[in-house]
């Protein structure tokens, strides 16, 4: 049972973390701790793990692309991360009911992984350590793309405040196909590119890139 936690990092992940495990009553503290949870950025994991003197406790980052091997020396390892988005505020009801990769090279890593999830109020799945960039990759699709989906429908003229019952409606309906491409309206779909072209050519590829990936997968 995990008892005691040590976070490392205070920024958005770190700070929801470490906001959740206290409202959970985890003692959130660097003295010999149960596990020592990294939520630094990327490129800084391996630098932090090897500071970290050896101990019973376990050794976990919250990296979605980081291997394991990120965590040399530890061999009690695991990673977890939670599939969601965070802002500043560090309010750990960011957490609640959002889905989290865990990644463990035993099943005993797994199941401390899973422990830790479920404490958090993440619902845990398994990913293997050599799937992680695709599954990353994948996350990247659905949440930092949005964005550039938002900014450029803004630009093309849709109201900011319009797109989020739009998008919303989206997931609600199952993401369900819509629009032009779902029934097969070629001439619509080229007066979009030709108007596109005229006012904004720097969207013409995105547009057609993904005029065709919809095509093609939806």
């Amino acid at each position: 049972m995990i008892e005691r936690v040590h976070v490392i990092g205070s920024g958005r992940v770190g700070s929801a973390i470490a906001s959740r495990l206290r409202e959970r009553g985890v003692a959130v503290d660097g003295s010999d701790p149960d596990v020592v949870v990294i939520c630094v950025p990327d490129t800084a994991i391996s630098d932090v793990a090897r500071c970290l003197a050896p101990g019973r406790g376990w050794v976990g980052h919250v990296s979605g692309a980081t291997p394991l091997a990120a965590l040399d020396p530890h061999e009690r390892r695991f990673s977890l991360h939670p599939l969601q988005t965070f802002d500043r505020s560090g309010d750990p009801a960011q957490l609640d009911g959002a889905w989290a990769a865990i990644s463990g090279e035993t099943d005993e890593a797994l199941a401390v992984a899973r422990e830790l999830a479920e404490t958090l109020g993440l619902r845990p799945f398994e990913l293997a350590d050599e799937d992680r960039t695709l599954y990353h990759a994948g996350a990247v699709f659905a949440s930092n793309y949005v964005v550039t989906l938002q900014r450029a429908a803004v630009r093309l003229g849709v109201p900011a405040d319009g797109l989020v019952p739009l998008m919303q409606g989206t997931i609600e309906h199952g993401f369900e196909l819509t629009g032009p491409i779902a029934r097969g309206d070629w001439e619509t779909v080229e007066a979009h590119k030709q108007a596109i072209r005229a006012r904004h050519p720097e969207l013409e590829r995105l547009y057609e890139t993904l005029a065709e990936a919809t095509v093609a997968l939806a």
